[in-house]
């Protein structure tokens, strides 16, 4: 194991005093094992009549890639099993728009649709896609593309939030499909009408990650270590009133957040829009995140096993909710009942993560837990 940079402790330190303390666990909520699934799964949405989707990791290489959980356990593949393969019958490829290539997020709009993100990185590679789907009439509402020059080689377009009161989707794209630089990270604003989308803040602070602030996964352990991940802005996440959009960069200490009607404005440039981003609170190095209706924010730790949560009140970082298994919680979304739900990847346990030796297995489980405020759908 390397030693932890100097950088990297006084960044930590600024997370907040508590933050790793022992006592921090002292003060965590229970959560419990919801499912467990033969496969990883990195996101997760919930329809208003409660359908419970989600998607298979694609850093495993799925063969189905969004999946539906009945109530009963069984799982169906979603919309449906055709447009899980790239191939049709015949064996030729089929149309671009009429598939699922590479998903990380499936999102409920809270009414009728529900938005699946394809980053399109499997091979043979497509171009980006956002693919709305009507749930009530089972039907393929429109696909948006994502064109080059709003993706990029690098492009790896991770999760978005949706904003029916500006008719946008903002994409938190990570920046490391070709490798784990990130410096061409940025975010991707699309008008859900006329599908137009611009690529917006690229390069800049606010959405690249800090050289210096590595990952150091398996805290306190004896499996302690150190990666030198540089990825781009991950999560992303719009407030109950769609006034503020929140963002983190994985590799970085800082959640920022940005006014949606700036991201609806297409006359600001990015320079102009770099300006009107601000610093909120400060937290550790996170995957997915989410908001309640109170405005408190809950992250996705990748060096412990748990979730921290920002409250709307102090915006001093703690952990909420901790579990051994919990291995790489990839996401956190709303489910029913009011609970918050996240699924344990064990990315870490991964070769590419884990010196070469893949240790990741089933049973991967789906945790839950209740959030200080009610969820929001779609979140």
């Amino acid at each position: 194991m390397k030693l932890i940079t100097g950088t990297y402790l006084l960044l930590s330190s600024l997370v907040s005093s508590a933050c790793f303390a022992a006592s921090d666990e002292q003060r965590t909520v229970q959560n419990e094992v919801y499912a467990e699934l033969d496969q990883g799964i990195s996101s997760i949405t919930v329809t208003p009549n409660n359908r419970f989707i989600f998607a298979y990791h694609p850093f495993y290489n799925p063969e189905v890639k969004v999946g539906e959980r009945l109530t009963n356990g069984e799982i169906l593949p979603f919309p449906n099993a055709e447009m899980q393969n790239a191939y049709d019958k015949n064996g030729m490829l089929k149309p671009a728009g009429s598939y699922l290539n590479w998903v990380l997020t499936a999102r409920s709009d809270g009414e009728d649709t529900v938005w699946i993100l394809d980053s399109g990185q499997s091979e043979p590679r497509i171009t980006p896609k956002l693919v709305a789907w009507d749930i009530n009439k089972n039907k393929l509402i429109k696909v948006i593309f994502l064109p080059d020059g709003v993706s990029l080689p690098e492009s790896q377009h991770n999760d978005f939030a949706l904003s029916k009161k500006h008719n946008l989707i903002v994409i938190a794209d990570e920046g490391i499909a070709i490798g784990p630089v990130g410096n061409k990270a940025a975010l991707v604003a699309v008008d859900i009408e006329t599908g137009e989308s611009r690529r917006l803040l690229q390069g800049t602070e606010n959405v690249t990650p800090k050289k210096g602030f590595p990952t150091v996964l398996e805290q306190g352990r004896k499996s302690e270590r150190e990666l030198e991940l540089l990825i781009g802005v991950d999560g992303i996440v719009l407030d109950k009133q769609e006034e503020w959009l929140y963002f983190t960069v994985t590799n970085d200490n800082k959640v920022r957040r940005v006014k949606m009607a700036s991201l609806a404005d297409k006359s600001l440039r990015s320079e102009e829009l770099a300006k009107q981003v601000e610093f909120y609170a400060t937290k550790p190095v996170n995957g997915g995140f989410t908001i309640d209706s109170a405005g408190n924010l809950y992250l996705c730790e990748l060096g412990r096993p748990g979730i921290g949560i920002i409250p709307a009140d102090t915006k001093l970082y703690r952990l909420y909710t901790t579990n051994k298994n919990m291995i790489w919680p990839d996401a956190v979304n709303t489910g029913p009942d009011g609970f918050l739900y996240t699924g344990a990847a064990q990315l870490s346990l991964s070769a590419p993560f884990n010196n070469g030796k893949a240790e990741n297995k089933p049973p991967y489980r789906i945790y839950r837990f209740k959030p200080l405020a009610p969820p929001l759908i779609g979140r």
